[in-house]
């Protein structure tokens, strides 16, 4: 692959990247369709191995990242009925309020089915914040399977 396409590559990438700190576009399947256009164009066996060890990284990193924050956050006492509520209005808001209705309408919807179950503020508000920091663990988790993915794209370029 040229220099060039080798740098669209990398673009894409980040850009799958980008997209799992903001999320508006797939980054993870991004991230991993770039990779396997990579290994198509390029061909070989490093090329499928690079492509095969980043879809590794990327399904385990999914798995955790649905496993892990799930767990804590059901430890803390947040209801899936809040989580669900969350995402509804997180998707809504993202159409209200550009951008930042995403996070603004998943508060509100946690907070407020939190508010409803449990019947007082400072709880609601606590179980909130546990899926606050159970959604930026989860974000954390998916980044870094995807920056390990990267990683192994970049070596497997050098390489192939």
């Amino acid at each position: 692959m040229s220099v060039g396409g080798e740098l669209l590559i990398g673009l894409l990438i980040l850009v799958g990247l980008l997209g799992i700190i903001i999320p508006i576009l797939p980054g993870v399947i991004l991230v991993f369709g770039v990779i396997l256009a990579w290994a198509i164009i390029t061909g070989g066996a490093t090329a499928w191995t690079v492509f095969a060890i980043s879809t590794v990284f990327l399904v385990l990193s999914g798995v955790i990242k649905y496993t892990w924050p799930g767990r804590k956050m059901k430890d803390a006492g947040v209801s899936n009925r809040a989580l669900f509520l969350g995402a509804v209005l997180g998707i809504v808001g993202f159409f209200v309020i550009p951008v930042v209705g995403l996070f603004v309408g998943f508060v509100l919807g946690v907070y407020l089915s939190e508010l409803q179950r449990l019947g007082q503020n400072q709880p609601a508000w606590q179980a909130t914040k546990h899926a606050l920091k159970g959604v930026g663990l989860s974000m954390l988790i998916e980044l870094f399977g995807a920056l390990l993915a990267t990683a192994t794209w970049i070596t497997g370029a050098l390489v192939a």
